[in-house]
C-alpha cells in the first residue's frame, strides 16, 4: 500500500508547488499593476489623458480583473471624451466589485455626459441608497447638472442646495446654481452669487468664467473681457477653458 500511495502524494505535493509558484506569480503581477496604475492616475491628475491610458491599459493586461483599474481606466476615458468607453469600464467595475460605489457614481456621470440623463439620475439615486457612502454631495450635486440638463430647474436648485448643504463651498454645486441663473435670466442674482464665491475662492477659474458669461449674456462686453482676462490667467495653457477663453476675448476685442 505504501508503495502505491508514493505517486499519489508525489503528484499532490507537485500540484501544490506548482499552485503556490503560480499565486506567488500572480500576487508579484498584481503588485507591478498596481505600480503601473498609480502612475497612470498621476498622469490623470495632471490632465494628460493620454499617457494616463496608455500606463491603465497596460496594468489592465497584468490585471484584468482588478476593479480599480477598471475604475481609473474609465475616468481616462472620460477624459479623452469616450463616454461610451468609460462607461463599458465603470461597469466592468462594478461586475467585478458590486458594492464599489465610486465606480458606480462614476458610471452616472458618464451617463451624463453621454446625453442620458435619465438613467444618470436612476443611477446618482442608487449611490444615495449607499447611507456609508463618504462623499454624497458629488451624486447630489450631479442630479442637479441632469435635472438641469433637462431644464427642470426648481429639481435642480433643490439638488444644488443639498449638496451645498453637505459641503458649503462644493464648486460644481455653485457652478451649476450659477449655470442655472444664467439659463433662467437672473443675471443680477448670478452677478451677485459669483462676486461672493469668487472673494471667498479668487483662483476658481470656473467662477471666473461663469461671471464672463453672465456678463456676456447682459451685454457688458467691458466687464465680460475682463471676466475673460481672468480666465485666461488662471487656466493651464493646454486647457479647454484657456482656448475658450482666447477666443471669447478675440471675439469680443
Amino acid at each position: 500500500m505504501k508503495i502505491k500511495i508514493k505517486p499519489f502524494i508525489l503528484v499532490c505535493l507537485c500540484a501544490v508547488m506548482a499552485s503556490c509558484a503560480s499565486t506567488v506569480q500572480t500576487q508579484k503581477q498584481n503588485k507591478i499593476a498596481q505600480a503601473i496604475k498609480k502612475e497612470g492616475d498621476v498622469f490623470q491628475t495632471q490632465g494628460n489623458y493620454t499617457a494616463a491610458l496608455n500606463k491603465l491599459l497596460e496594468a489592465e493586461k497584468m490585471a484584468p480583473d482588478d476593479p480599480y483599474i477598471q475604475n481609473s481606466l474609465g475616468l481616462a476615458y472620460m477624459g479623452k471624451e469616450r463616454d461610451d468607453m468609460g462607461i463599458t469600464a465603470f461597469n466592468k467595475a462594478l461586475s467585478l466589485k458590486p458594492d464599489y460605489t465610486e465606480a458606480l457614481n462614476n458610471l452616472g456621470v458618464a451617463y451624463l455626459r453621454d446625453d442620458k440623463p435619465n438613467i444618470a439620475i436612476k443611477t446618482f439615486n442608487m449611490v444615495l441608497e449607499d447611507i456609508t457612502y463618504p462623499t454624497p454631495h458629488y451624486p447630489l450635486a450631479n442630479i442637479g447638472w441632469a435635472q438641469l440638463a433637462q431644464n427642470n430647474y426648481p429639481v435642480a436648485q433643490k439638488y444644488f442646495l443639498k449638496a451645498l448643504r453637505e459641503v458649503p463651498g462644493f464648486i460644481p454645486a455653485i457652478h451649476g446654481l450659477a449655470q442655472l441663473y444664467i439659463r433662467t435670466g437672473q443675471t443680477d442674482r448670478a452677478i451677485k452669487y459669483l462676486d461672493k464665491n469668487i472673494r471667498r475662492s479668487p483662483d476658481t477659474v470656473i467662477f471666473h468664467k461663469d461671471l464672463a458669461q453672465t456678463y456676456e449674456t447682459c451685454g457688458r462686453a467691458r466687464q465680460a473681457i475682463k471676466a475673460w482676462q481672468v480666465v485666461k490667467q488662471l487656466a493651464p495653457e493646454n486647457s479647454n477653458l484657456y482656448h475658450e477663453a482666447e477666443q471669447r476675448l478675440f471675439e469680443l476685442q
